[in-house]
């Protein structure tokens, strides 16, 4: 990895699903036909391109932010475009339709613990083709695509890359853009069907531990729920050997793993967090990928990329809404040096 950019493009376009959260702390998940208590309701950002750029322009991030996708033609969407004016992101590739309702996504997150069960409805992002970009205009320096699995026409097939979502990195790389991507955590077998060819064409591949074992095959929770490092690592070469360019970066609870196109290995635990403090799990891996995506952009480390991820991830955690527990990189960073970190998953084995 360079230590610095050397691209004369500058900035972040972030495309795919935006979506409205409803977040509802309830006091239990209950069993079906069973009745749980909402104790209090909030709306937050959801969709990866919309969490990815709003905790960016949270973080200060040095650099212009774009967004692209679709969002329906009534209040949720037109919240959407508003908030991303207020954050200073350039909404000119983010349209609107009449055709279907603004993606949203109830979250039932519990009290006790923050874990969280989504129902979603897919909406206008299930239109959206990528129809609208033109890379060659654009002066952005990384596309961060996401999430695969949840765009319905971009996960469609293409004769020539193998799916939609393929041939719009294809377009991306060609006109000099790096690519990078999402994918989402479904309870599914397409992974390899639909992940696999995009991988082709990105440069930059960041999933969870789930994402990665369904799209290798590799089983990186052991029985008991231990992370497996050696299948971890497994999983990051064969993601490269699929098609990723430069680096694959897989994040889980316990810390972050990366691999680079050299084969050169990288981990960094999560932070230390004390009891009571996480306020909600939701958006942490968007979180993360931002603090990633700003040091890929900056041309930083692998390692330092991975710290920061996990800084903005911790931040993220103390509160229920996605983003809103991002304030700036200086305070996420200060997390590290409060809490310390967690012992660090695969780094002796």
């Amino acid at each position: 990895m360079k230590k610095g950019p050397s691209s004369p493009r500058r900035g972040l376009l972030a495309a795919g699903n935006w979506i409205i959260d409803q977040v509802k702390m309830i006091d239990a998940y209950p069993r079906r036909d069973q009745l749980a208590n909402i104790r209090s309701q909030r709306q937050g950002t959801g969709g990866a391109p919309y969490n990815v750029l709003i905790n960016l322009a949270r973080l200060q991030a040095p650099f212009p932010l774009a967004g692209a996708g679709l969002v329906g033609d009534d209040d949720l969407g037109r919240g959407i475009l508003e908030d991303c004016r207020r954050h200073g992101i350039d909404i000119r590739c983010l349209r609107s339709t009449p055709l279907a309702p603004t993606s949203y996504t109830d979250v039932m997150t519990e009290e006790s613990n923050g874990h969280r069960t989504f129902f979603h409805h897919r909406g206008a992002n299930a239109l959206w083709d990528g129809s609208g970009l033109d890379f060659d205009k654009s002066k952005a320096r990384i596309l961060h695509l996401g999430c695969l699995l949840l765009l319905d026409a971009l996960d469609a097939p293409d004769a020539d890359t193998g799916t939609k979502a393929a041939a719009l990195l294809r377009q991306a790389q060609q006109a000099g853009l790096k690519t990078s991507i999402n994918v989402v955590s479904e309870d599914g077998d397409r992974f390899a069907r639909v992940v696999m060819p995009a991988l082709k064409f990105t440069d930059y591949c960041i999933l969870n531990e789930v994402e990665a074992g369904k799209t290798t095959g590799f089983k990186i929770r052991e029985a008991g729920g231990g992370l497996n490092p050696v299948s971890l690592r497994h999983a990051g070469g064969v993601l490269l050997q699929s098609g990723v360019r430069e680096l694959v970066v897989i994040h889980f609870p316990e810390g972050a793993f990366a691999r680079t196109r050299k084969g050169e290995d990288f981990w960094q635990p999560a932070l230390n967090l004390p009891d009571g403090y996480v306020g909600g799990t939701a958006g942490a891996g968007d979180a993360f990928g931002a603090g990633v995506l700003l040091g890929l952009h900056e041309g930083w480390e692998p390692q330092r990329c991975l710290l920061t991820g996990v800084c903005v991830a911790a931040a993220s955690l103390s509160e229920p809404a996605r983003t809103g527990g991002v304030k700036t990189l200086a305070g996420a960073l200060k997390l590290a040096r409060k809490f310390g970190h967690r012992a660090a998953p695969g780094a002796a084995s």
